[in-house]
């Protein structure tokens, strides 16, 4: 089975250097277009293992452990662990890839973070960074009780005596990723564990939990602003992807969105909530049929 492969890119914050990790997975073609996928909050590159495989037939697929995650190092201010160090990295990225335009798949983190690239001006005579923009259950409005939800489990970096225990413990508080087999749910989950001595622990650094606790009701209501106004200017063709049970994209949200800005083309998948994991065959299709249309 096809195997992507793994390289570092050198990107700089105010305190210093850091290698970002991204897996890359060869197109048909040396010239091929550039697909890149960005993970979710506590996730890794590897989530895309499946979507990225399907799509390498027409695409050079890019993967980026978002730095804090994965194989990525970690920063060492945590106050850096915000979406405008991930666009600069993202900046840097494309210009080790030597792309003038890719193409974007982002779940929930990821999707802001292409929001953030999608927005930013080009120079005269240069096309837009992205080209088509794919959100995976993501949008300007985010449910303060779903972020709630989630830093009730975020930067508790618990050790467990095997990667199924782990597996299990991502299971009991990834309810909305959708039904998956347990073989399934066991390769989704291998790429988010490292093995340390004797016990295994999840590879991110704990420390993306303390701007993401900093959030208060009225800094969420700051950010929802400025993110509308960033949606309202986009004019790339946009797919938004909503699980139907999603905590995190309500639905009024997400059929303003296919109201406002790019007017997003909408799909929601029944049965899943925060966050699609785009590894089914019928997901997959939905992506590639956008991508391709």
């Amino acid at each position: 089975m096809t195997q992507p492969r793994l390289d570092f890119v050198q990107c700089i914050t105010a305190t210093g250097l850091h290698r970002m990790a991204y897996w890359e997975w060869a197109g048909p073609a040396p010239d091929a277009p550039v697909l890149v996928c960005v993970h979710g909050l506590t996730r890794q590159g590897r989530d895309f293992d499946s979507l990225a495989r399907a799509m390498s037939r027409h695409y050079r697929v890019v993967c980026p452990d978002v730095v804090g995650r994965g194989r990525s190092d970690w920063l060492r201010q945590p106050g850096g662990y915000q979406i405008p160090t991930y666009v600069a990295d993202m900046v840097t990225l494309l210009a080790r890839l030597d792309v003038a335009q890719v193409d974007w798949v982002g779940t929930s983190m990821g999707g802001l973070i292409g929001l953030g690239l999608a927005s930013l001006p080009a120079p005269e005579g240069t096309p837009p960074l992205i080209r088509r923009l794919v959100l995976n259950d993501v949008g300007p409005a985010i449910r303060f009780e779903a972020l709630q939800r989630i830093g009730g489990y975020l930067g508790k970096m618990q050790r467990f005596a095997s990667l199924e225990e782990g597996a299990a413990y991502l299971r009991s508080i990834s309810a909305g990723f959708g039904p998956h087999s347990d073989a399934e749910w066991l390769v989704l989950s291998a790429p988010q564990f490292q093995q340390i001595g004797d016990a295994w622990q999840m590879r991110y650094d704990p420390a993306i939990a303390l701007p993401f606790s900093a959030v208060t009701p009225e800094i969420a209501a700051a950010g929802e602003a400025a993110l509308w106004a960033v949606y309202d200017a986009l004019r790339c063709p946009t797919l938004l992807i909503r699980g139907a049970d999603s905590d995190l994209l309500s639905a009024d949200t997400a059929q303003a969105m296919t109201q406002r800005g790019p007017g997003a083309r909408l799909v929601e998948l029944p049965g899943i909530g925060h966050a699609p994991t785009l590894t089914h065959d019928d997901q997959i299709a939905i992506v590639r049929d956008f991508l391709g249309s």
